[in-house]
């Protein structure tokens, strides 16, 4: 076995590969969810998620090929509108890590569920080479993994993390004002 293959071995790919697969059941399992369930295990789930991505040691590809992708645009699709049929009007948020955005005299609007699935087939693509257990191929999707998590998906997830932060507590707030409405009605307050 070659020495750049033992890494797929190390606790912190375990970890990671246990937080992905969780991830990724979570999402598959979200049709029909609460929302503020949803939200609420979403605020759980992605900070683990970074923690451990971040967490995976130095991985360099080994073959020569590029390892296969799991989720079709179909498949994406179908996530990604699970989600924003979760999250409603929830769902979009102003992005303000965007290059463009310094030119820009618009908001540049971004979507929780775009990002999501963006995550999630990222993530699943991963885990689905992994899970065939062969080792070259198991290091090279980690290698890739990992080089995504740091250009691409783990932007995606802290800003996912931000707009849902929002969502929860901005829920619970405007919540809490209409059942002070409710208590005190339109009676003057004596203090």
């Amino acid at each position: 076995m070659k020495k750049e293959s033992q890494v797929i071995f190390d606790r912190n790919v375990v970890e990671f590969v246990t937080v992905a697969a969780e991830f990724c059941k979570f999402l598959e399992q979200a049709e029909g969810v609460k929302r503020s369930i949803f939200v609420d295990t979403s605020l759980k789930i992605l900070p683990l998620l970074y923690l451990k991505a971040s967490m995976l040691p130095e991985c360099k590809t080994i073959g020569d090929q590029g390892p296969e992708t799991f989720v079709t645009e179909e498949t994406y699709e179908v996530f990604r509108m699970n989600i924003a049929g979760i999250l409603a009007e929830k769902d979009d948020y102003l992005e303000v890590f965007v290059s463009d955005m310094k030119y820009s005299d618009q908001p540049v609007t971004r979507y929780i569920s775009e990002d999501f699935a963006d995550i999630y087939q990222d993530i699943k693509d991963f885990i689905f080479v992994f899970q065939l257990g062969l080792n070259e191929t198991m290091n090279d999707s980690l290698a890739i993994c990992q080089e995504n998590f740091r250009h691409y998906w783990g932007q995606k997830l802290v800003n996912t993390l931000r707009a849902l932060h929002d969502v929860r507590y901005t829920q619970d707030a405007e919540e809490e004002d209409n059942e002070e409405d409710s208590i005190i009605g339109d009676e003057p307050y004596l203090g």
